[in-house]
């Protein structure tokens, strides 16, 4: 058990450079900027895992120790546990007035009598009669053998919440991708279909549980301070059977009441907003895209964003590069003007409007290297291959007319929102086991091991009965006085003088 205690100290110390320092796992950006602001230190920590602490060699030996600890400390116990369940309480001491807890007292009744009101009194205990070698006669009690059973639960609750998080670890994956609320539809058919995806150490993406889920509209209520009040998705989902009939079910989607289906669980995170652009080229061919910007302030949801356009009918790819289009800069749901600075005054769309920056040239959209959708290259800008050709503040409905002719508009507004989908299979053996883990800790807590004898020896004069009660707590003494007390007095009390029981004694009819 010292091993074990040292071992869960010894994991509890190890997590905490996980809670410290940037993760892989959750911001690989991060990760990059640490080690360069830290120079040969950043790089250090990660040559040994602490950017990846709990999936480093080190913690999972920890991890294993701590399990094996565990199984070695409660098997013999379970062991030991179950021969003191079937063994009977040990013998009456010899001398009772050594324990902590003891009185001596002369009853006026039989040995029989008083044999027969201990058992009374004590239904519910564990307890065995026998015949000492003076003639006495005694009864051994002992309670509160769900202490330690509380306390073997609490270790194997605690043991199999390590294999259940172990076996999540394993096969559990976690996605989150954004969906425009237009009716646009996602599909958990494969890690195409996400913006980000983490699977578990047996998870490669094949053989996800197949569900589709369709994003209809999105509500979003503020206080007048602009706090959020709440958030619905108004969604239809189908699966199982359903992907076959092609039936859709209708559900709303709210924060922390998440969609369960296929042994998965939809979230809805977030949301945002995805101004629309038309770009009407010379030619008069016409290309309109909607495309989700980025929140960059959560109180007003300013948001930042790029949205890019290829020129149609151009074969050349070289040619294709020269006149590549991103409209990019700033959306403000409740715009706010000081001069020609745009800002949001609201989180909620009262006055749209965008202040962009018109981009023509190289895209860098064939280089190679992934980009993001939210911002343009700016090695492209840099190198001058991507130049600004027109910056304004537009409101749905306003055109910029470009130099060769291309019109560029800003059709408007649609909301977007930010799903997550977590697959955990173990998930209710976690619950089981930590609620069994509380269940086992309170109730070694709240029950006390005991220990109470009674021995009864004729009085040598008068007649009557020498009654002699002990007691002792296995564990922590405290309240054990106030019991040990109680069973004196209801014990006391049962044999107190009556008439009949005055007449039994002195050998009288009553």
């Amino acid at each position: 058990m010292r091993t074990a205690l040292v071992l869960l100290f010894l994991l509890a110390l190890a997590a905490l450079p996980g809670a410290l320092l940037p993760q892989r796992s959750l911001n690989s950006q991060k990760v990059d900027e640490y080690i360069a602001s830290h120079g040969w230190w950043g790089e250090l920590l990660g040559r040994l895992e602490f950017y990846n602490v709990y999936g480093s060699v080190w913690f999972s030996a920890v991890y294993l120790l701590l399990f094996i600890s565990l199984v070695g400390c409660l098997l013999p116990r379970t062991f030991e546990y179950a021969k003191s369940l079937r063994a009977k309480p040990v013998l009456t001491p010899r001398n009772l007035a050594r324990l902590p807890h003891h009185h001596e007292t002369t009853v006026d009744a039989t040995p029989e009598q008083v044999m027969a009101a201990a058992k009374e009194r004590l239904k519910g205990w564990r307890m065995t009669e026998r015949e000492e070698d003076d003639g006495a006669r005694s009864i051994s009690a002992e309670r509160g053998y769900l202490r330690e059973t509380g306390n073997l639960l609490f270790h194997f609750a605690m043991l199999g919440l390590i294999v259940a998080l172990a076996i999540g670890k394993m096969f559990q994956y976690e996605g989150q991708v954004i969906v425009l609320a237009n009716g646009s539809q996602f599909c958990n058919s494969g890690t195409l279909g996400y913006d980000s995806f983490r699977p578990g150490l047996r998870v490669d993406g094949t053989d996800l549980n197949p569900f589709c889920v369709k994003v209809n509209d999105f509500t979003a209520n503020y206080l007048p301070t602009g706090q959020a009040d709440y958030f619905r998705a108004d969604i239809d989902y189908q699966s199982g059977a359903d992907l076959e009939t092609n039936t859709w079910r209708p559900y709303q989607l709210e924060v922390n009441s998440p969609l369960r289906t296929a042994g998965d669980r939809v979230y809805l995170l977030s949301h945002g907003y995805a101004p629309t652009f038309t770009v009407t080229f010379p030619d008069g061919q016409t290309r309109t895209h909607t495309t989700q910007w980025r929140p960059v302030n959560q109180l007003t949801y300013l948001s930042e964003g790029a949205t890019k356009f290829d020129p149609p009918g151009v074969t050349d790819p070289a040619e294709r590069r020269k006149r590549q289009l991103a409209v990019t800069g700033l959306f403000a749901p409740t715009a706010v003007f000081s001069g020609d600075l745009m800002d949001s005054g609201f989180p909620d769309l009262r006055d749209p409007a965008v202040a962009v920056d018109v981009m023509r040239g190289d895209l860098g959209s064939d280089s190679g290297r992934g980009q993001s959708i939210y911002e343009v290259s700016q090695d492209m800008v840099d190198q001058g291959r991507l130049k600004r050709v027109a910056r304004e503040n537009m409101r749905p409905g306003d055109v910029i007319t470009l130099d060769d002719g291309t019109k560029i508009s800003f059709d408007g507004v649609q909301r977007w929102v930010y799903l997550q989908v977590s697959h955990d299979p173990a998930q209710g053996w976690v619950l089981v086991f930590a609620v069994l883990l509380v269940l086992g800790l309170g109730t070694s807590l709240v029950i006390k091991r005991r220990r109470l004898w009674v021995r009864t020896v004729p009085a040598a004069e008068g007649g009557g009965t020498v009654l002699l009660l002990g007691g002792l707590a296995r564990t922590d003494q405290a309240g054990y006085g106030e019991e040990f007390g109680r069973v004196t007095e209801d014990l006391l009390a049962e044999l107190a003088p009556s008439p009949e029981r005055e007449d039994a004694v002195a050998g009288r009819e009553p």
